[in-house]
């Protein structure tokens, strides 16, 4: 889930408190909804699902943004995987079993709805001021990645000649990345201008048996491809996305290097 903010008001006495209540469950009951038209599992706890919503004109949003669903009266974020000319609502959601939402939409299947608020939000998109596009992952951290690289090939790639992302995706198990085929045939596709360097924390353990590639915390790893990709901290905007303690690793190594960070947080819900 992406993080969200709030502000808690003081003084509120009982009468105001309940109209409040009222208003809020008025409020749900009216939001517009989106039905399930597709659901995959990948493993027990990380699943997609696609969304057609239900509103009086198409749901329009930015690469990165993410979306406000809900069920049974309670409402979570999440960034969104589909590019803006998709037809459907993609979502990357990860179980957390003593969370308020996932369990329940865990259990959803095609056919069953959510509520849905009609407009987009956040700032985790594409900065063009930026040449190159450091981008950090976790597990479903990588879903505005996966959006922003999408929207970019739909357009063809216009504008952004000299423009390079180099996409680093962390996750405990191979079998968690679940992107990595689409970014892997991106990166051998366009290899001048994307990159694709998934890494599993847990190399040795008889899950991630056969896996040859990178092992160790993603955020660890960073100032190893900085280097690699040889990377200047004037033209390069980094992107964190995901668990919270992997970002704040990442700005403690690279802030104090001059580089710019940007970071949209997961909580886990």
């Amino acid at each position: 889930m992406v993080q969200q903010s709030a502000s808690v008001g003081g003084g509120v006495n009982p009468t105001q408190g309940k109209v409040a209540a009222q208003a809020a469950v008025s409020a749900r009951r009216s939001l517009p909804t989106a039905e399930i038209v597709k659901r995959l599992d990948y493993t027990s706890d990380l699943w997609s699902m696609w969304l057609k919503p239900d509103l009086p004109q198409a749901f329009t949003f930015k690469a990165g943004q993410y979306c406000t669903i809900g069920r049974e009266g309670v409402e979570r974020a999440y960034s969104i995987v589909s590019a803006p000319h998709e037809q459907f609502v993609e979502l990357f959601i990860e179980l957390v079993p003593e969370g308020e939402l996932t369990p329940v939409l865990h259990k959803l299947r095609q056919g069953d709805k959510v509520t849905f608020r009609p407009s987009a939000k956040g700032v985790f998109t594409f900065n063009p001021k930026f040449t190159s596009h450091f981008m950090v992952s976790t597990v479903t951290g990588v879903v505005p990645f996966v959006s922003i690289v999408r929207d970019s090939l739909h357009k063809g790639l216009k504008g952004l000649e000299g423009h390079k992302f180099y996409i680093l995706e962390g996750a405990s198990y191979h079998d968690e990345f679940v992107y990595d085929k689409e970014l892997e045939a991106v990166a051998r596709e366009f290899p001048g201008t994307f990159t694709f360097v998934p890494s599993v924390s847990r190399p040795t353990d008889p899950k991630n048996s056969g896996w040859k590639g990178e092992g160790g915390r993603v955020n660890t790893l960073v100032e190893k491809y900085v280097e690699k990709f040889q990377l200047n901290a004037a033209s390069t905007l980094v992107y964190a996305c995901g668990h919270p303690g992997m970002i704040e690793d990442v700005k403690e190594r690279l802030i104090p290097k001059g580089f710019k960070v940007t970071e949209e947080r997961f909580w886990k819900q």
